[in-house]
């Protein structure tokens, strides 16, 4: 309850994130029928980086800072435009000021037909986002404990959708619930796309995590990971990483192009790496970088 992604908002973790995300949306719409985006842990939806809390940090200058007025290679520029085009309508001059969260990247993304389903737990934020989405008859903000809408809020009544599940990680035992969240949401919505997140940090389970995952016998789950630095001399986030469930046919080949550059670009010492590779399906087959 007490975290704040304002502190964070459009750091190296939420480029990888919303780069994905946006992937994904524009993915589900090569079809005209409807979906539904289901964000579990919706946040505000828009921050304000010229607030006095992102300027403290900081983290969106080694973030987003360092793609949006720079010169990208054509393919990877092709890859990041839904993400980099949506941060540039938000923002008319020069300066970044404003950036999305994951229901307002969405949201930008969307066709008339296409639906957002937010939930957010902390009163504050619901509120806040509450009032972004007012009147928006696309958008439906729900005042509630995200992990419960992995069952309540499944399948969605289009029959196609996106579950984003982007939970704070303030609490012992997340990457577990990250997992069991995973397999009662699968359970009633097997045909879904989920992304889950999920941080890299010093004595971080993953290891284990992923063999939970794999205990579940999903057909086809992609991992993406970056890490931006060393996890040796720091407790705080040294990487990010994305499950893939059910993912578009084109993302590995998109990812196995994007990660290497956002290692290169968002790299802050010589320990910064990447990897895609398939936890459950395809290849099954580790890259690093």
């Amino acid at each position: 309850m007490n975290y704040r992604h304002i502190y964070h908002a459009g750091n190296f973790a939420d480029v990888l994130k919303h780069a994905v995300l946006a992937r994904l949306v524009t993915y589900l719409q090569q079809k005209e029928k409807a979906f539904r985006v289901l964000d579990t842990h919706a946040g505000i939806g828009l921050y304000d980086l010229s607030s006095e809390e992102a300027q403290k940090t900081g983290e969106w200058r080694d973030g987003v800072g360092r793609l949006l007025d720079s010169e990208l290679p054509p393919e990877i520029a092709a890859i990041l435009a839904p993400y980099l085009s949506s941060i540039r309508a938000l923002n008319a001059g020069s300066e970044l000021t404003l950036y999305p969260g994951s229901p307002k990247l969405a949201r930008m993304l969307f066709r008339p037909q296409d639906r957002l389903s937010a939930m957010e737990l902390h009163p504050d934020d619901y509120e806040t986002l509450h009032r972004l989405f007012d009147g928006d008859f696309q958008s439906r903000v729900t005042e509630l404990d995200g992990w419960l809408a992995l069952g309540a809020h499944l399948p969605p009544k289009e029959k196609r959708g996106l579950i984003l599940v982007d939970p704070p990680f303030e609490k012992e035992g997340e990457y577990d619930r990250l997992a069991d969240g995973l397999a009662r949401g699968y359970r009633r919505f097997a045909g879904g796309v989920y992304c889950l997140w999920y941080p890299l940090k010093q004595g971080a389970p993953i290891k284990a995590f992923h063999e939970a995952l794999k205990a579940l016998a999903i057909p086809k789950m992609l991992c993406a990971e970056l890490s931006v630095r060393s996890d040796r001399e720091t407790t705080g986030l040294s990487g990010s990483g994305l499950i893939i469930v059910n993912p578009p046919f084109t993302l590995k080949s998109e990812l196995d192009a994007l990660l290497p550059f956002l290692k290169t670009r968002l790299g802050q010492d010589r320990f910064a790496s990447s990897r895609c590779f398939w936890l459950r399906g395809e290849e099954q087959t580790d890259r690093g970088a």
